[in-house]
């Protein structure tokens, strides 16, 4: 019975995302790339909350809450001030210029080869890293909600490759032969599920807990647990207190204002009072997140005791516990839609980058509307398929959220920083851009794959000598061995705009850039959109000071 409602809602939300973009012509970039232009605020809000909403959100950052608490909640709570920051002074400039993606931007403002560079980053990030995982994560989830191993007669990795494999080909058919428009609308149909849905395991575990009674679970909860309940992380902590004032909030702004996979919803706005308004809207539901991908960690944490043998396993395990039978078929099917969400916006924001940066600039200059889009489409076959080889092989590393952020950096900060730098100069010249992406990428991989190993084992290897065995102090002698990955961003971030900004000093662009006007779409800002903007802020600072 579970698995026929997960089948049959499935199968409702693929028929109307068809009947919803049979009609959307192919013909042009902008028709399949970011939907004819033509998305509205409700679209774009529910677009952006289910691309970000998936496994690895969900999975991944209930894990760490299992882990570590209630400060990892600071990973929902900034994103709100991003997106705000977003859509007063990147979105406007964004549609000023008509961009069907971000690197489009640096070409004109630098060169081809700065945008080529920035293209090949991102793909690069996207099939090794961030495609690999949503599989990963959503197959963990869906063959703990369903039991796969017991119910198919196999092993766990075997139930993980198969899981793997149904994923990534229902997800290419998506975003391949669909378009940004069926990816959006299907976004819109699950995201309403999602939200019930992950509302309601909070709501089920903590009537677990209280014997029927969420608010005596809450108590309950909250009582035994209460080093689990500090918003304010320790230097052990995933997420220390003081990284909100460094590298976080870079993270943010890259995640939200620049990244191709996310902010390719907003750049299909119809216009940008529509386009503001989705990415307020979508900033102000995300005031809720914390419910849907932090609480439930902790519920998992007192339910099991802590005695789970993975973190990354706690949520779909409550989500078996909690939820009544008669449940778990269309949550699955919700969340199976969050994960097909992530996976096919990353595809075809992929097919995007390579169509347009890649293909059209290098290998067929001459190529036509369609050619492109043909094009496109074969490589995001071959993205999805090698995505697929590479998925289970993540099983060993470690924290899920944990590796997808920290892996990140090697690109994120790099092309957050060129980006800055490009709306607010005008005479840095492209060598500039070019030596920040490089130095950028190589002094992360530096510090995080060959200096903090090198620190962190000595730092170890002297406290083994001197005896110390309590798991709490060498977990903070590890901490204090070298800086947080949060904190080499942020360090990194300066050391390039420093690096620019002395290039563009030394040899200045012999003509000042002036962004043109291409009048793709009305550029009038909503009204509100200082006040809304305020308002939201505020709410999600007192959120968190409450919390703390």
């Amino acid at each position: 019975m579970q698995f026929l409602t997960f089948i049959g809602f499935t199968v409702i939300v693929a028929i109307i995302s068809y009947l919803k973009t049979k009609s959307t012509k192919e013909a042009s970039s902008d028709s399949y790339f970011l939907g004819g232009r033509s998305l509205t605020a409700g679209v774009i809000a529910g677009s952006l909350l289910l691309t970000n909403l998936s496994t690895e959100q969900i999975v991944g950052l209930n894990g760490s809450a299992y882990q570590s608490g209630l400060s990892v909640m600071v990973w929902e709570t900034l994103a709100a001030i991003a997106m705000i920051v977003t859509a007063l002074f990147l979105l406007p400039r964004y549609l000023k210029g008509g961009l069907t993606t971000v690197p489009g931007f640096l070409a004109k403002r630098f060169d081809i080869a700065t945008k080529t560079l920035t293209s090949i980053l991102f793909l690069s990030g996207y099939v090794v890293v961030l495609l690999p995982v949503i599989l990963y994560s959503g197959s963990l989830a869906i063959s703990g909600m369903f039991d796969l191993p017991e119910l198919l007669g196999v092993t766990h990795t075997q139930s993980i490759w198969i899981c793997v494999w149904g994923i990534g080909l229902i997800g290419s058919v998506y975003a391949v032969f669909g378009g940004l428009k069926a990816v959006a609308i299907s976004d819109s149909i699950n995201a309403i599920g999602l939200l019930i849905g992950g509302i309601l395991i909070p709501v089920f575990g903590l009537m677990m807990i209280g014997d029927g009674n969420i608010w005596d679970g809450l108590s309950i909860l909250t009582a035994e647990n209460p080093d689990k309940f500090k918003s304010m992380g320790g230097p052990t902590d995933p997420v220390p207190f003081y990284t909100i004032f460094t590298g976080m909030m870079l993270v943010q702004l890259f995640y939200w204002g620049t990244n191709q996979q996310i902010i390719q919803r907003a750049l299909g706005a119809k216009n940008l009072k529509e386009g503001q308004k989705g990415l307020l809207l979508a900033s102000f539901i995300k005031i809720l997140g914390p419910l849907i991908v932090v609480l439930p960690g902790l519920i998992a944490f007192h339910i099991f005791q802590g005695d789970l043998d993975s973190a990354d396993s706690a949520y779909p395990m409550l989500v078996k516990k909690v939820l009544p039978n008669a449940w778990v078929g269309f949550f699955a099917a919700v969340l199976f839609g969050a994960i097909l969400s992530s996976f096919n916006s990353v595809l075809n924001s992929s097919v995007t980058l390579f169509g347009i940066d890649v293909y059209k600039q290098h290998i067929n200059k001459n190529a036509n509307e369609k050619t492109i889009i043909k094009y496109g489409k074969i490589f995001g076959i071959a993205l999805a398929i090698a995505s697929m080889f590479i998925a289970p092989l993540i099983a060993n590393a470690g924290s899920l959220f944990a590796y997808l952020q920290e892996i990140n950096g090697i690109y994120s900060i790099p092309i957050l920083t060129i980006i800055v730098v490009g709306y607010l100069t005008k005479r840095v010249p492209a060598i500039a851009a070019k030596i920040g992406l490089v130095s950028g990428c190589s002094l992360y991989i530096l510090s995080q794959f060959i200096l903090q190993p090198y620190f962190i084992n000595k730092a170890l290897a002297n406290a083994e000598a001197a005896g110390i065995t309590d798991a709490a102090t060498l977990a903070l002698t590890k901490a204090e061995a070298y800086p947080h990955f949060l904190d080499i961003m942020a360090i990194l971030f300066l050391l390039n705009i420093a690096i620019m900004l002395i290039i563009g000093k030394l040899k200045p662009r012999k003509e000042a850039y002036v962004q043109e006007y291409t009048e793709q779409v009305d550029i009038t800002p909503w009204k509100y959109v200082k006040q809304a903007g305020i308002a939201i802020c505020i709410i999600v600072i007192g959120v968190y000071v409450y919390f703390a």
